[in-house]
């Protein structure tokens, strides 16, 4: 097993460093694909932007004229970048995300047709089929969940695919998925804590709650992993000190 490593270390140091070819500065690659703040003061009306921002700083519904206006300038957005299909991205609980994939495709008639994409496409979406089983509890033509346009998380090109985060509720309203808990989470606690701040600030309008992962990652050379067995016995390896006051 020590010889094992040496020659694994040996082969590691006659490696070549491989050069990547950065075409763009990193500034402009930073946030290219994401329907950010950015570029929604070049593609959307004033009133379309500050609508959205309204809703995103404040909780403010979105009209229904606002909705059309970011639609078709997020499909603009998106075609111009290559991109063929939109998808509601949520995450169900099912510990994974789930999609469901549509085309900027509809037709009008005299064999024509035309990229489409309106508001009511993108502030709710049936992603089940409605004739699923039901046991009689809903009307066959309502859907036993639906996907609701999240404003406040940035739509975002993969591949050739708008992704839209929404949310994800039953037709009775009760969250189906891992993010809504968080959002109502979040505007309790914003709720709360304002009230608290204003006793010293009148000007607090709101509080926004972070959350930060820390976690270390290390890269270990594919012959250097070949040669521990425990990462091939376990999957991962972690080393280190137990955590001071019982923590692990």
């Amino acid at each position: 097993m020590s010889t094992l490593r040496f020659h694994a270390v040996k082969e590691s140091l006659a490696y070549k460093p491989v050069y990547i070819e950065e075409k763009e500065r990193r500034s402009d690659l930073f946030g290219k694909n994401v329907f950010n703040e950015n570029t929604m003061r070049q593609y959307l009306t004033k009133d379309a932007f500050n609508g959205v921002m309204n809703a995103i700083s404040h909780g403010k519904k979105i009209d229904r004229s606002i909705a059309d206006q970011v639609s078709s300038s997020m499909k603009d957005w998106a075609l111009s970048k290559g991109v063929t299909h939109y998808t509601h991205w949520f995450q169900p609980l099912t510990g994974a995300t789930a999609e469901k994939h549509d085309a900027f495709f509809e037709t009008i008639g005299g064999g024509m047709a035309i990229e489409k994409f309106g508001g009511d496409q993108l502030v709710q979406q049936e992603p089940d089929a409605s004739s699923f089983p039901n046991g009689g509890i809903r009307n066959t033509f309502e859907a036993r969940g639906y996907t609701a346009w999240d404003p406040t998380s940035p739509a975002f090109i993969y591949q050739t695919t708008l992704c839209i985060p929404t949310i994800f509720v039953a037709y009775t309203g009760e969250a189906l998925d891992f993010k809504t808990p968080l959002l109502r989470a979040l505007n309790a606690v914003d709720t709360a804590a304002t009230a608290v701040c204003r006793y010293f600030d009148k000007n607090v309008k709101k509080v926004t709650s972070s959350l930060g992962w820390e976690q270390e990652y290390f890269l270990i050379d594919k012959m250097l992993a070949a040669s521990v067995q425990i990462l091939h016995l376990l999957g991962a390896l972690c080393l280190g000190i137990r955590q001071q006051k019982g923590n692990s």
